[in-house]
């Protein structure tokens, strides 16, 4: 059976949301427990990237802060690689709705794979960590769907989520399910 690290990406500076995103609150609860209470359930342990929360296991953003989402990631597989899991399943703590659907197939990959539309969601192989360790070390922009094409993730097409990148951003989401 496949050993999977859940990683909640939460280390951003919420600069569209003039405020800590992580922390704002849906539904009585900060959005960043909602990410969690999506993907406790299909993970062994789950740790925060690039912030503590809640008493989980904290990890810094790698190589550096400041490397958005993929800094994240990188310290979610060097973990995962060094405490024995298979894979990282990865989301951010802006993301409040994650159908169970959607991660049971992220859970059956086969290798890497994400959400083409939110590539923050995703399942990493932990063998990938020196391979992005590569790709965070070459002097070019460092972008999730390009990070996605070299580590050759399948993208998991027409699902749409919401995601809180601004204050009107989390206002939509009040007629919004939970799934």
């Amino acid at each position: 059976m496949t050993r999977l690290l859940g990683a909640l990406i939460a280390g951003g500076r919420s600069s569209r949301f003039a405020s800590d995103k992580a922390l704002a609150r849906w539904r009585g609860r900060p959005l960043i427990d909602h990410a969690a209470d999506a993907l406790r359930p299909h993970v062994a342990t789950l740790v925060v990237c690039g912030r503590e929360h809640g008493g989980l296991t904290m990890l810094a953003d790698r190589p550096a802060p400041d490397m958005g989402p993929l800094g994240g990631i990188d310290a979610a597989l060097r973990h995962a690689r060094a405490n024995g899991f298979d894979a990282v399943l990865t989301i951010g703590c802006d993301t409040p709705l994650l159908p169970d659907a959607l991660i049971d197939r992220l859970v059956a990959a086969p290798g890497a794979a994400c959400l083409s539309s939110l590539p923050v969601i995703g399942r990493w192989p932990a063998a990938l960590a020196d391979r992005l360790d590569a790709f965070l070390a070459e002097d070019r922009k460092h972008a999730i769907r390009a990070w996605a094409a070299e580590a050759g993730a399948e993208m998991i097409e027409g699902i749409d989520l919401p995601n809180v990148n601004r204050p009107e951003d989390l206002a939509a989401l009040t007629g919004q399910k939970l799934v």
